[in-house]
């Protein structure tokens, strides 16, 4: 194949690439991590590149992923996104004690006596079980020769310490050891992470980044599809990587060696679970799109290029179903759904839409394919909640006022401004039930260059017909109606800042539930620290993966109608 050298102006880098190789795939290649909604299937617009051939041609902008290399080219890529808002706080409160997974333990080893030959793993055996009560420990033969030299430093009467987790010996030393470990939710669009010391229940660190995976597309059938064409090793390992660059970030910002580390967990939806393990989810693009591996994962931390202590533990949550995945039971656990008694309906709501509905002694999940514009894909002006993103609009004396984030001119919309927009919209008649644009093809935002478009609008109606249809199939499935539903809890980040008020009054969810709704934060990353602070949390999150029961939305033959009507939107009290 011949190559052609690719000239990255504002990287100042000069890459190679083969003929007829996408400049999307080039910016991959190159670790750029380009922004590409749409997968590459050259939808969504959003990877125009300028290019041009030699310093005497004109710039012109093409599409990345429809453009092929064919010469030697200069390419100019976008501006590098700013920092986005990420949440990371949790409004979910412990009802537990502390019982972290990982203890530093004090331990009395005894000596041979004259005459006696007992290997020196047996009498620390011996002072394990003496310290814990447990019987069953796995020799490692790296901490076995530690100990043997340990033993031979210090007095015979001095203690040793181990530090352990779950029946193995993670480390020996002579002095305590302050223990810490680290929780992810690996989202969609995003990972938040947790730095945590085991004495504590609150982080001391805790930092957010967007997902590198979105440059293969920002839902995750897009990033499945890429997987089964190209492999799971370019999706795994850039979120290996940008776990362990924030692991480095988070220790940093509390002054811990990142070999203090001990213990990590992670919490992610079904493909991104698969898609961290290096699997590629093949099963989860074909009915009846069930898991490759649903159980919790035990495993070293060493093994996903993670730079911590060599003998870390790394938990990964279960998952419900093929789109009901470990986020979800982390949302379960931080709830402590086990001890729910009123009847609770819980949404996160992203590229997939995750609810159940329920309490203790049954609940029931199921997904629904929102889509991605709720965190500005296939929106025409449609971007993440970051500086100059509009995230707020109201009415004001009839006029529309909006809030910028960053106080900056306005770029774009993220989700919750979206969905406030529409709702404004809808009462000053704009936008008439049937999500039909009084203006003709777009609207514009006075003064600025955003505009909602029909598509978008379209493009909402969709997504926001799916997550009402599915809090009302839930109902009828566990035989309740809406009114009986008791407490309404909004996890994730979109959950977070959208207003209820707005997503009742487009249909996203039912009129009924309004007065019940509350916001509990980063639902999935509390459950992933919760794993790591209690110890019953783990078994716990077996439990209820186990419990819950997954409806197949698309198997009711009620599914089709009552998507369709959620489709409009509700009546205003005005037009009725």
């Amino acid at each position: 194949m011949r190559k052609y050298q690719i000239r990255l102006i504002r990287e100042n880098r000069i890459v190679e690439a083969g003929e007829g190789t996408s400049l999307l795939q080039v910016q991959i290649d190159a670790g750029l991590q380009p922004d590409a909604p749409c997968g590459g299937r050259g939808t969504c617009g959003k990877c125009d590149v300028q290019i041009r051939a030699s310093a005497q041609e004109e710039w012109r902008s093409v599409r990345a992923c429809q453009t092929g290399v064919q010469s030697d080219l200069e390419v100019l890529t976008p501006l590098p996104a700013q920092r986005a808002q990420i949440l990371t706080d949790s409004g979910c409160a412990s009802g537990e004690k502390l019982s972290p997974q990982v203890a530093c333990v004090e331990l009395c080893v005894p000596v041979n006596r004259p005459g006696e030959s007992v290997a020196e793993w047996e009498l620390f055996k011996a002072a394990l079980r003496e310290a814990t009560g447990r019987e069953d420990w796995e020799p490692i033969l790296s901490l076995a020769a530690k100990l043997a030299g340990l033993k031979k430093r210090s007095k015979s009467a001095a203690p040793l310490y181990a530090v352990i987790d779950d029946g193995r010996v993670l480390d020996v030393c002579d002095a305590p050891r302050q223990v810490y470990m680290a929780a992810f939710d690996i989202g969609t669009t995003s990972i938040a992470g947790y730095l945590l010391r085991a004495d504590s229940t609150e982080p001391i660190a805790a930092r957010g980044m967007l997902n590198p995976q979105r440059q293969f597309g920002a839902d995750v059938i897009s990033r499945a599809d890429y997987a089964l064409e190209h492999g799971a090793e370019a999706l795994a390992q850039c979120v290996h990587e940008a776990i362990d660059g924030m692991l480095g970030q988070l220790c940093a910002d509390a002054g811990v060696d990142r070999r203090s580390v001990y213990a990590l967990s992670v919490v992610g939806n079904t493909c991104i679970h698969h898609l961290f393990l290096g699997l590629a989810p093949e099963s989860l693009t074909v009915t009846p799109y069930n898991p490759i591996i649903s159980e919790a994962l035990l495993l070293r931390a060493a093994d996903f290029g993670l730079h911590v202590h060599p003998e870390a533990t790394l938990r990964v949550l279960p998952v419900i179903a093929g789109f009901v995945g470990a986020d979800t039971v982390g949302c379960l656990v931080a709830e402590g759904w086990e001890r729910v008694e009123e009847l609770t309906l819980m949404i996160d709501i992203g590229t997939n839409g995750e609810i159940v509905l329920g309490k203790r002694d049954r609940m029931i999940a199921c997904s629904t394919a929102a889509g991605p514009a709720f965190e500005g894909a296939k929106i025409s002006c449609g971007m993440r909640g970051m500086p100059g993103a509009i995230d707020r609009v109201r009415l004001e004396d009839g006029q529309l006022r909006w809030h910028v984030i960053g106080d900056c001119a306005p770029v774009g919309i993220c989700g919750s401004g979206l969905i406030d927009l529409i709702a404004a919209l809808r009462r000053t008649g704009e936008i008439d039930e049937s999500g039909k644009l009084a203006c003709g093809a777009e609207y514009r935002l006075e003064g600025t260059d955003v505009v909602l478009t029909q598509r978008d609008v379209r493009e909402v109606q969709l997504a926001k017909a799916a997550i009402c249809a599915g809090i009302e199939l839930l109902a009828g499935q566990l035989g309740v109606t809406l009114e009986q539903i008791e407490q309404v809890h909004l996890a994730g980040a979109f959950g977070n800042y959208m207003n209820p008020d707005n997503a009742c009054a487009i249909g996203l969810i039912p009129m009924e539930l309004r007065e019940k709704i509350c916001s509990i934060g980063n639902a999935a990353g509390e459950g992933a620290k919760r794993v790591l602070l209690e110890k019953d949390a783990w078994q716990r999150a077996s439990q209820l993966a186990r419990q819950a029961e997954f409806l197949e939305l698309a198997s009711l033959s009620s599914f089709q109608d009552t998507f369709v009507d959620a489709l409009e939107f509700p009546e205003l009290e005005d037009e009725r």
